[in-house]
């Protein structure tokens, strides 16, 4: 597996290179004829047709947001009988409410799909097969067929993309401690956490809630040699022992004053300017992946990105464009979809929002032009490859169960549960999971 992800990185290492050179004055201008072959293909409005409004839902940073809009406006100027009614939000909740939408045949057109959540959807027949209709072509095979289930495409991916750490460097460079370092272990972090907590003071914190949050488990029961808390198949997977000792270490580092108190950590959402628990301040480090960065950067002067702790690092697509099976306009979706992927005007306009570009040809086009920012998305991508963990992309029937973790977890958060009797609780709530998985299969 990781050979093939690695292969599919081939071409993001060489951008690299040529980044590190184009800062010299060494490579190529924006102005290279790749762009002027990509101005033929979208100069010209389409014809027009019957009025058409095309629903599209994402989650991101205010900075993603932004950009799809401008992306969104451009397509309108080129296609004037097709115009947008956009919904966009922070991640959390984004697929509890995505999941009462397509429950009762209300889904938007188009929809950003999430890796860990695609076998949930496609596996219920709620979304539209993308086999024919979006040109994939120049977009590695590797990174396509992370976009299928059961042999068909059913999302379409818009970046690659690594899980790492982003914090508030600008803060750690000033406290006079080791900091967070490519190659780190969990020990590393545990102990930075104190070192900076020492340096803080009282009403100040260093680390974020990780408790609760089963994807920052998963990184730690991967980083044991023991897999992800659910295998591909529908089957629970967290190993009893390994989870307890994640819980009495967190449980420490809340009492000692090191973690955020849990509820400081109630209303954070990931991106969010004003809720994300380390763009607001209240935490110098959270998990991170290289395409959630440039909202950090944005929103956080002096932001640093660096590996996951040895042992639990992966890659996984960034994101997809899929389409609703309740789709009126399923064509229309597709075709924009395929323009999204392939337009270096577009492209230019969303930057690395969604991660480094899958497109070769537009990728070719934008190495000119990458910031910092953009650069730090490639370096952790580079850096995780040579050791990244097989990316688990879900089982149908469990795309709930980190908010049910979550709720469950957070009851041991505020002392009102006990290590072993919280264990216990999710196993519980894993075996109706099971139950449903299995009665999705037959």
């Amino acid at each position: 597996m990781k050979k093939k992800w690695l292969k599919m990185l081939t071409g993001t290492m060489m951008v690299a290179s040529v980044v590190s050179l184009s800062a010299c004055g060494a490579a190529g201008s924006p102005d290279s004829t790749p762009k002027a072959d990509a101005k033929k293909t979208t100069s010209s409005p389409a014809t027009a047709d019957k009025p058409i409004t095309l629903r599209i839902v994402w989650w991101g940073s205010q900075t993603r947001h932004e950009a799809t809009q401008k992306v969104l406006d451009l397509y309108t100027k080129k296609h004037p009988n097709i115009t947008f009614e956009p919904e966009f939000s922070g991640f959390d909740g984004y697929f509890q409410k995505l999941s009462t939408q397509a429950a009762a045949h209300n889904a938007a057109d188009i929809i950003q799909m999430d890796a860990a959540y695609l076998a949930e959807y496609a596996g219920r027949g709620q979304l539209a097969d993308l086999s024919e209709g979006v040109n994939l072509a120049d977009v590695d095979k590797t990174l396509v067929d992370s976009g299928k289930y059961s042999g068909k495409l059913f999302a379409a991916p818009l970046g690659n993309n690594a899980m790492g750490m982003g914090y508030n460097k600008a803060v750690v460079d000033t406290l006079g401690i080791k900091g967070p370092s490519d190659g780190w272990t969990w020990d590393d972090y545990f102990q930075f956490g104190k070192d900076a907590k020492a340096k803080l003071g009282a009403d100040k914190f260093a680390l974020y809630n990780s408790l609760n949050d089963l994807f920052t488990y998963d990184m730690y029961q991967l980083s044991k040699g023991k897999g992800y808390s659910v295998t591909q198949d529908g089957k629970f997977n967290i190993d009893k022992d390994t989870w307890i000792e994640w819980a009495n270490k967190n449980i420490e580092l809340i009492k000692s004053g090191v973690t955020l108190p849990p509820d400081q950590w109630a209303t954070d959402k990931i991106g969010d300017p004003k809720q994300d628990v380390v763009i607001n301040g209240k935490s110098l480090i959270r998990r991170t992946y290289a395409s959630e960065f440039p909202g950090m950067a944005t929103n956080l002067k002096g932001a640093g990105l660096v590996t996951s702790p040895k042992g639990s690092g992966y890659l996984k697509p960034s994101m997809f464009w899929s389409v609703s099976a309740d789709s009126k306009n399923v064509a229309e979706s597709k075709k924009f979809i395929d323009w999204f992927i392939n337009d270096a005007e577009a492209a230019d306009m969303l930057g690395t929002t969604r991660g480094i570009p899958v497109s070769k040809k537009v990728l070719t086009v934008m190495e000119p032009k990458f910031s910092p920012t953009d650069k730090a998305q490639v370096d952790l991508i580079n850096k995780t490859a040579p050791t990244a963990q097989p990316f688990n992309p879900g089982a149908v029937g469990w795309g709930n169960f980190q908010k049910d973790y979550a709720s469950i977890v957070d009851l041991l958060s505020f002392g009102k549960s006990t290590v072993d009797k919280t264990y216990d609780e999710i196993v519980k709530k894993a075996k109706e999971y099971e139950k449903n998985a299995s009665q999705i299969a037959k």
